[in-house]
């Protein structure tokens, strides 16, 4: 009888501090992946990503989980899959690009979304470099500054081109504002003479 009553107190009180104990244990964190292309198309920046959070002391499964979401080559499904995130309180957004971003930027204001992008002020992803503000932050693979720097490199792997050719779309504002909307041919010295 004794032993049954000490079991009973036993469980009873696992039972009164369980909930307690699980209420103080820290869940993992949650990084929601927004991409816009699919999983193998992605391999290389997800290795640079899990390389980077190894990095910090992350590994993925271990201390943090990691939320897919693929558009697939459809941008319009961008938002259903940025609300999705957000549903799932998600810690931080990963936006693989201005696409995700925007869509991920239209579906939350408190959660962080980390970017990488074309020209996030033309495409009001932020108001600046230095200030982003809001909860965004990432970076620009364009650069205004640096286009001279770019084609002085591509004089000095191809020292005598007769024709420089660069491939734009006048979808991103960042090249517009670098070439304009119109077809030009620059040639190897003029191309130089803007570095």
């Amino acid at each position: 009888m004794t032993r049954r009553r000490d079991l009973l107190l036993v469980l009873g009180g696992a039972m009164i501090v369980a909930p307690a104990l699980r209420a103080q244990q820290k869940t993992m964190p949650v990084i929601g992946y927004l991409s816009t292309a699919s999983l193998d198309q992605a391999g290389a920046f997800l290795a640079a990503l899990r390389q980077g959070l190894s990095e910090t002391g992350y590994a993925e499964g271990q201390n943090v989980t990691i939320e897919y979401r693929w558009a697939e080559g459809r941008n319009d499904r961008l938002p259903a899959l940025a609300a999705d995130l957000v549903g799932r309180r998600v810690d931080v957004i990963v936006a693989a690009n201005t696409p995700t971003a925007l869509a991920a930027k239209n579906a939350t204001s408190t959660i962080p979304i980390v970017f990488i992008a074309g020209d996030p002020i033309a495409t009001g992803l932020v108001a600046s470099l230095a200030r982003p503000g809001g909860n965004l932050t990432g970076f620009s693979e364009l650069v205004l500054e640096l286009m001279p720097k770019r084609i002085e490199l591509l004089n000095e792997l191809f020292p005598k081109p007769r024709l420089l050719h660069c491939s734009r779309t006048r979808a991103v504002p960042i090249l517009r504002a670098l070439f304009g909307t119109r077809r030009t041919r620059r040639t190897r010295k003029e191309c130089s003479s803007r570095s």
